[in-house]
């Protein structure tokens, strides 16, 4: 059996079941593999310029490959690169993160209304993607709703800190560095986030990974005080001067509830009927097909 590689999502859960020895528990012979959302260089390298376009996120992650046995990106993302059978979606258990279209503490913007025809900014084929507009349609026309795909959470705090976009839709830990930096959150955009299985993961191994994760949230759960330093371990070093992580929330948790096949359906009807991806991107597998259950 093949040790099996765990890639951290910006999360604590992860890092709980490291050091309270869940995974050994559960016989799971694993290595970690630290993957930091570092700054797509192109869109944060100039503070005199505008951002530079950045046109690849999660799904096309996916699509290329990842070299761990299961990764984690939003539900969205998972399900158009199952549904594409560029890996296997796990049906069991999911998790929600909590994310915010957030403005500098300046900004004139004061309602989601107010960010008609603006830019805001999020990331290509991404959970901020999809969930900026998911909760700016209760507020706005399809045509005022306008993006800036410009890389990951990590290079919307900074662009964000640095003044250089209106707005930007920013979820996990880097969120938590722009709320203690004063900035507003105009409308709540949390979302939920799926697994991708990858690779030969055998069933054995998949659910020695979730049952220590499920001890690992209810850890956190009881006492979130001792693990929020972890935080630090997905964010940049830089960015620590701007983070107090004990005045943070507990980020992304995971729910062990199953991904039915009315969301697995719901969510594709909703990508296809906003035209999120080419028609060469867009796969036809059933539920039944691609996801575990």
């Amino acid at each position: 059996m093949a040790k099996f590689r765990i890639m951290p999502h910006s999360r604590l859960q992860e890092w709980v079941a490291e050091e309270k020895g869940y995974f050994a528990d559960e016989g799971l012979d694993y290595e970690f593999l630290r993957s930091r959302q570092q700054s797509a260089q192109p869109s944060v390298t100039s503070s005199d310029q505008a951002p530079v376009e950045v046109k690849r996120g999660a799904f096309e992650g996916m699509k290329e490959g990842r070299a761990c046995e299961i990764s984690s990106a939003c539900h969205w993302a998972i399900n158009m690169a199952a549904h594409g059978e560029h890996g296997r979606m796990w049906g069991h258990a999911y998790s929600v993160t909590p994310s915010g279209i957030w403005v500098a503490p300046e900004s004139d913007i004061k309602s989601p209304e107010d960010l008609k025809g603006v830019d805001v900014a999020v990331g290509y084929h991404s959970g901020s993607h999809f969930s900026a507009i998911q909760a700016l349609e209760p507020f706005l026309a399809k045509d005022d709703i306008k993006l800036q795909f410009v890389g990951g959470p990590v290079d919307r705090a900074q662009l964000s800190l640095d003044r250089r976009v209106k707005a930007a839709n920013v979820f996990g830990t880097p969120s938590y560095v722009l709320e203690q930096q004063g900035f507003r959150k105009i409308v709540d955009t949390s979302f939920m986030i799926g697994f991708l299985i990858n690779g030969d993961a055998t069933d054995e191994q998949l659910w020695g990974y979730f049952n220590a994760l499920q001890s690992a949230q209810r850890e956190i759960d009881v006492a979130k005080e001792l693990y929020q330093h972890y935080f630090l371990n997905e964010l940049p070093e830089k960015f620590h001067q701007y983070f107090d992580y004990r005045k943070a929330g507990i980020g992304e948790r995971l729910v062990f509830e199953p991904y039915t096949k009315e969301t697995f359906d719901r969510t594709h009807r909703w990508m296809l009927e906003w035209g999120m991806f080419d028609d060469d991107q867009v796969g036809h597998s059933s539920y039944e097909d691609v996801v575990a259950v």
